[in-house]
Order: structure tokens, then C-alpha cells, then sequence
């Protein structure tokens, strides 16, 4: 049943994002498209391809950091092979990347899954920041090309979102009574809940999952740490711009623009489909009308940007996954030879 639920989760939303690759490619002239992409400097992209690569490593290490304070002290090559192997696995199926890399560090390095999950946790937060640091850099240097995209964006929404709001609000409150009454009844019941053997499995996950995302409050080195986030990000950064020159139609671009596109592009790779498909290049071909460039040359860029990064995760990914299969199998190797 669990498989059946897997397979119906991931056809949906691979349909999701065909149809919105659709929507996106379904108006625009192809022939105009194409000879954007044949007279691109793939020199430029080979270089985003590099920042790309650094950014894996730095977040490997900045993990590998992450995890030490809870005891454990895998190799950065069993972190950096899980978290490749997690992105691919989030191509595949969203969010199932975070199950996979922590499931592999516990073969690898037997550390608990839910002290696992609880760095990831902690990485994400740390990733929001980030974001919402993005968010008021690109509002502060860009706001006057970008005030009226949201004005109106915000506006159609409008009208929607204020029928729908009494309907949040009778769904808050209806949590919020549930919520106290869940912890009414455990507080009433504590003592026997402490019989329970389910409750303890339960206590003890969740003090796994708090060690782990309480992590980076024990760091040995902090500035390291967030050294590599920020060295992340602007390697991220730093993907978005030099695609540009990629381009002929967005090589005048500068770094603001850069900004904007790093921000829908990472929204977009948020969306809840695999890799952002569609979501992503919606979102930055919307994102490059505003600065002028034709629709046919701002999918011309998503396409490139997106296609390229997707292709380095698939082939970092894959050599991770055969990497951390050898290391699996070589001790039986070992072993049959001993025995022989």
C-alpha cells in the first residue's frame, strides 16, 4: 500500500510539472529559443558548473561540522556521498532526499536517524535565513523594478485570499483548541503514557531530533561554519550571474538582476515538484521580462541554468552512489578472499 501511495505521490506531481513546463514552453517560438541557446558561450556555464561543485563540497563539510557536536564523526566522503545521493533521490521524489542521506549515514556511521534529521532541520533553517536575507537584499537594491510585479501579483491574489481567510481562521483556532487538548490528555495521562513503551520510543526520537538541530549551538568553530553558508550562497549567487554572460539577450545583466533571478530561481526550487520543474522556469522567465529580455532568450536561460546544474547533480550523484556501493561491498570481498 505504502508503494502504491509512492507511485500515485510521484506520477502526480511528475505530471504537475509537465504540465507546467507546458504552460511555459506552449506560447513561445521555438526557432527564436533555439538560436538563443545555439549562440551561447558554454565557456560561462562550464564556470557556474565549477561554483556548482564548490558549493556541494562546502555544504558536505558544513554537515560534516553539524554532526560532530552530536557524538559522531563521519568522514567528509560519507557526507558529501549522502548528501549527493539525497539530491538525487529529491529528483526522484521531493523531500524523499533528506530520508535517503540520513538513512545512508546511519549504515555508514550508525548515526541515528532522527539525530540525523535533526541537522538536516537545522540546515534548512539556517538555508531560510539565508533566503530572507536574499529576500531584503534584492527588495532593497531592486525594489523599483520589482515593486510592481508583487503590486500586481498581490492584487489579483487579493480578492481570493480575503474570502478565504475567514476559512484560515476557523482552521487556526480549530488546531490551536485540538493542540491543547492533545496536551491536556498527555499531561492528565503522564503517568501511565510513561508505561508505554510507544511514548518512550517516541520521547527518545524526539530528543535525537533536538540534539540534532541544537547542533550548531555546539559548534568547535563557528566562523567557520558559517564561513561555508555564506561561501554557499555565494557561490550560488555567483551561478545565477554568470550564466548571464552565457547569453547574448542577458549578458548586459548586471548583479542586481542577478539577485532577483537567485530569488525566484531558489523559490522555484522550493516548490514541492521534482528538481523545481517548471515552477523554476516560470518563475525566472517571469523574472527576466522585467529586465527586458524577451520570453524566447528568458527560457532560453532557465533552460541552460537549470538543465546544466540538474546534469552536475545527476553525475555527482551518480558517482557518489557507486562510490559509497563500493565501500559497502569491499569488506565481503574482503572476507570471501580470507575465507579462501
Amino acid at each position: 500500500m505504502n508503494k502504491l501511495l509512492s507511485f500515485l505521490k510521484y506520477v502526480l506531481l511528475l505530471g504537475v510539472s509537465a504540465f507546467l513546463m507546458w504552460y511555459a514552453l506552449k506560447e513561445l517560438d521555438f526557432q527564436k529559443m533555439w538560436a538563443e541557446l545555439q549562440s551561447a558561450d558554454y565557456g560561462w556555464v562550464l564556470v557556474s558548473l565549477v561554483m556548482g561543485a564548490l558549493a556541494y563540497v562546502s555544504r558536505a563539510l558544513r554537515w560534516q561540522m553539524q554532526i560532530k557536536p552530536t557524538g559522531y564523526n563521519p568522514p567528509l566522503r560519507h557526507t558529501y556521498n549522502a548528501m549527493m545521493v539525497g539530491y538525487i533521490a529529491n529528483l526522484v521524489l521531493p523531500r524523499m532526499g533528506e530520508v535517503v542521506r540520513c538513512t545512508m549515514l546511519r549504515r555508514s556511521d550508525n548515526l541515528p536517524i532522527n539525530t540525523g534529521f535533526g541537522t538536516v532541520i537545522a540546515e534548512r533553517i539556517i538555508d531560510m535565513l539565508m533566503l530572507i536575507l536574499v529576500v531584503a537584499l534584492t527588495f532593497l537594491v531592486e525594489f523599483g523594478r520589482i515593486r510592481d510585479f508583487f503590486l500586481s501579483l498581490l492584487t489579483d491574489k487579493y480578492n481570493s485570499l480575503e474570502q478565504s481567510m475567514s476559512s484560515f481562521y476557523w482552521a487556526f483556532w480549530v488546531l490551536l483548541i485540538l493542540a491543547v487538548a492533545i496536551l491536556f490528555v498527555m499531561l492528565r495521562y503522564l503517568s501511565l503514557l510513561r508505561k508505554n513503551v510507544y511514548f518512550h520510543k517516541a520521547v527518545h526520537f524526539a530528543k535525537g531530533l533536538l540534539r540534532g538541530i541544537f547542533s550548531i549551538t555546539k559548534l568547535e568553530n563557528q566562523y567557520t561554519f558559517w564561513g561555508h553558508t555564506i561561501f554557499v550562497w555565494l557561490m550560488y549567487y555567483g551561478m545565477s550571474l554568470t550564466v548571464f554572460y552565457a547569453l547574448p539577450a542577458t549578458a548586459h545583466l548586471g548583479w542586481g538582476a542577478a539577485l532577483s533571478v537567485l530569488l525566484a530561481g531558489t523559490l522555484g526550487m522550493a516548490a514541492p515538484v521534482q528538481g523545481g520543474i517548471g515552477v523554476y522556469h516560470l518563475m525566472v522567465q517571469a523574472t527576466l521580462l522585467l529586465y527586458g529580455v524577451p520570453k524566447e532568450a528568458g527560457m532560453a536561460y532557465a533552460l541552460l541554468a537549470h538543465t546544466s546544474q540538474t546534469l552536475l547533480v545527476v553525475v555527482m550523484g551518480v558517482i557518489s552512489f557507486m562510490a559509497s556501493m563500493l565501500r559497502r561491498t569491499r569488506p565481503v570481498t574482503q572476507q570471501s578472499h580470507t575465507s579462501a
